[in-house]
């Protein structure tokens, strides 16, 4: 008995404490309280009075009451709601609840791939719904990812990390923090904090998944982001004369044409996760990014091809914009497409989004020093192999020739009326 008035004595301390000084609640409970006491004088004298005129006043004083109770709920909400959400001070609580549950109710999404495309891509799609998921290749081997991935025996982050970021609702800050890379001359030149953050909760939680989700809630995602598969695999490329090139950041350095690729070990296990959500997808997205490294990565593990092939889903393929060297070398649309259907399987696909705009001369020439040309559209090509073409100015303008996510997002958002 002593036992339950001790727990009944902390609840009600406990409810207290939100009456001490500062707290920035006591003012609003007052505000509301005086809402109540209006309503429950007026609607006392509203139910005697016999004048029409004082029951007009009558009805005043309840619908000031009324109002009054509104908005003391409103502030004692808002400030609940800032001291464990400190970015939203200033902002509009019902503002940030109606956009929550707008993108709640978005449509269910899956784009697949890895690299900078990829990433691209969510961070347009993120602005029209949560239901985002990212399914990542692991197939990177170079740079800080390898690094990471040889030194300490786990899957590579980079990509993971750059979606995480693309998919993050956190304030910008953060974002940056988890991009910020090491140039100094030390052991973590090259490194980005993200990939370091990925491997220390890799470390911490003994499961890259579960490191994953961690920093998801730590980056407040709109969305999830997924590994393809949790087998340590690696990407080889067999090129046109016979040779063999093992390891992704390998492969374009190679500078050979590319007659195949595949993964070791040759029958990686998807990730449940990732059919699972590709199941229950709407809409399907392969890309933008890198061919042989970052899309067909993915699609070289049978059950998830075999699951795309199955869904209902509309499907849809985001053409490069620009040949990549040692990669797409002289490639155009229709002989990318060719490579991914020889890889997966025709009905990978029903619908390829290519660029029509051009972009400047001077920005072209800065690309062929690197060997890098638009991919030629060659629309007719496509749709004589079965597909539909959606060919619109998806050029991002600026410094780089990259998508850009907003008028990608809004293609892509506009098949949901053919479903």
């Amino acid at each position: 008995m002593k036992k339950r008035s001790k727990t009944n004595f902390r609840q009600i301390q406990g409810v207290f404490k939100w009456l001490y000084p500062g707290m920035g609640i006591k003012r609003w409970i007052i505000l509301g309280s005086f809402g109540v006491l209006l309503v429950i004088i007026g609607s006392g004298y509203l139910r005697t009075e016999e004048y029409w005129i004082g029951q007009i006043l009558d009805a005043i004083v309840v619908l000031s009451g009324i109002i009054i109770l509104i908005l003391g709920i409103k502030y004692l909400m808002r400030s609940y709601i800032a001291a464990f959400m400190p970015s939203s001070r200033g902002s509009d609580f019902v503002d940030i609840f109606i956009q929550r549950r707008h993108l709640a109710r978005g449509p269910k999404i899956v784009t697949i791939g890895g690299g900078t495309g990829l990433s691209v891509l969510l961070s347009g799609l993120k602005e029209y719904t949560s239901n985002i998921t990212a399914i990542v290749t692991v197939a990177d081997d170079g740079g800080s990812s390898g690094r990471l991935r040889r030194e300490f025996d786990i899957l590579p982050p980079g990509d993971i990390r750059n979606c995480l970021v693309a998919l993050a609702d956190a304030p910008a800050l953060m974002r940056d923090l988890f991009q910020f890379r090491f140039d100094t001359n030390s052991e973590l030149s090259g490194h980005s904090f993200g990939n370091l953050f990925i491997t220390v909760m890799t470390r911490l939680t003994g499961d890259f998944e579960k490191a994953i989700r961690e920093t998801s809630k730590v980056l407040a995602l709109r969305g999830q982001v997924i590994p393809s598969t949790l087998n340590n695999v690696t990407l080889v490329a067999e090129h046109k004369d016979g040779s063999v090139t093992e390891g992704e950041d390998k492969i374009p350095k190679a500078h050979l044409p590319i007659k195949k690729v595949y993964l070791r070990p040759l029958e990686p296990v998807a990730t449940p996760e990732a059919i699972k959500a590709i199941g229950e997808a709407q809409i399907i997205v392969l890309g933008p990014g890198s061919l042989y490294t970052s899309i067909l990565p993915n699609l070289l593990i049978k059950e998830i091809t075999d699951k795309i092939i199955s869904s209902s889903a509309i499907k849809v393929y985001v053409c490069n914009i620009m040949t990549q060297p040692g990669e797409t070398d002289n490639l155009k649309a229709s002989e990318h497409i060719r490579t991914l259907i020889k890889h997966s399987h025709p009905r990978i696909f029903n619908y390829c989004i290519v660029n029509t705009a051009q972009a400047s001369e001077s920005l072209l020439k800065r690309y062929d020093q690197e060997k890098s040309h638009p991919v030629i559209n060659d629309a007719d090509n496509i749709q004589k192999m079965g597909y539909r073409v959606i060919g619109d100015d998806v050029l991002l303008s600026g410094d780089v020739i990259r998508h850009d996510p907003a008028k990608l997002a809004r293609i892509i958002l506009g098949f949901i009326e053919e479903i």
